[in-house]
C-alpha cells in the first residue's frame, strides 16, 4: 500500500453522501441616500447668513425621517433640498468672511489715518468731513 492509499483510507470515505446544501446571499444595489445632516450642522454653526444653515438642518432632518420610513422618493427631495441649501449658506458664509477679513485689512488702516490726519490739524474729525 503506497503513502497516498494510506491516507486515504486512513481519512475514511464522507459521512455524508447526500446532496451539498449551499446558502445564497443576495446583496442589493440600491443606493443610499445621503441625508446631509452633518454638513448642515456645521453650516449651522459657523456659516449661518440668512438662516440658511437651520432650514438646511431642517430639511437633512426632515430626509433622514423619510428615510427612516422607508419613502425613498421624499428622502431624495428633501436631500436634494438641504445641499441645495448647504450649498448657498457656504458660498454666502465664505464672501462674509473674506469680506469681514478684507474689511478689517483695509479698512482699519485707513480709518486710523484719517483719525490721526484730523487730529494733526488741530480740528476734530467731523470738522474735516463736513468742511466747517
Amino acid at each position: 500500500m503506497t503513502q497516498e492509499e494510506h491516507k486515504v483510507a486512513f481519512l475514511g470515505a464522507p459521512q455524508n453522501s447526500g446532496p451539498v446544501m449551499s446558502t445564497v446571499v443576495n446583496i442589493g444595489t440600491e443606493a443610499t441616500v445621503p441625508d446631509h445632516v452633518f454638513w448642515s450642522l456645521f453650516n449651522t454653526l459657523f456659516f449661518n447668513p440668512c438662516c440658511l444653515g437651520i432650514a438646511a438642518f431642517a430639511y437633512s432632518v426632515k430626509s433622514r425621517d423619510r428615510k427612516m420610513v422607508g419613502d425613498k422618493i421624499g428622502a431624495q427631495s428633501y436631500a436634494s433640498t438641504a445641499k441645495c441649501l448647504n450649498i448657498w449658506a457656504l458660498v454666502l458664509g465664505l464672501f462674509v468672511t473674506i469680506g469681514f477679513i478684507v474689511l478689517l485689512a483695509f479698512g482699519i488702516p485707513t480709518a486710523s489715518r484719517a483719525v490721526e490726519t484730523g487730529m494733526q490739524g488741530g480740528r476734530s474729525l467731523l470738522v474735516n468731513v463736513y468742511g466747517r
